[in-house]
């Protein structure tokens, strides 16, 4: 059975680029993933010139932003160096997950990783 919703898919150059959903779903989809939609996430001028400007991933600019080597994130982790490199250097955004375990061992706010 399906049922009725009222999504809407946006599209740009013929494929879909954006999807509406009721604001209702969409806090629920939030509260499940822990994030907090009605605070502001913000982000240092200099960790976006960095991630923009720069060509880095922003986990590299926030990790350089603070002062810290790849090794020191990663054992925060409790990774290796080498595992901690293939997450900041990935073509694809990270989990959720992930963006936890990376924020906490920067100090910083998951959500401030999201790209």
């Amino acid at each position: 059975m399906n049922t009725p919703t009222s999504h809407q898919i946006l599209t740009h150059n013929g494929k879909p680029a954006f999807a509406v959903i009721p604001y209702a779903e969409y806090r629920q989809l939030m509260e499940r993933t822990g994030a907090r939609p009605d605070e502001e996430v913000t982000l240092p001028h200099e960790v976006v010139k960095m991630s923009t400007l720069g060509g880095m991933s922003l986990i590299r600019a926030w990790r350089e932003h603070l002062g810290l080597t790849q090794e020191d994130v990663a054992r925060r982790m409790g990774i290796t160096q080498p595992a901690y490199a293939k997450i900041e250097g990935g073509k694809t955004q990270p989990r959720i997950a992930t963006c936890k375990r990376l924020a906490a061992a920067m100090g910083i706010e998951w959500e401030q990783l999201m790209e």
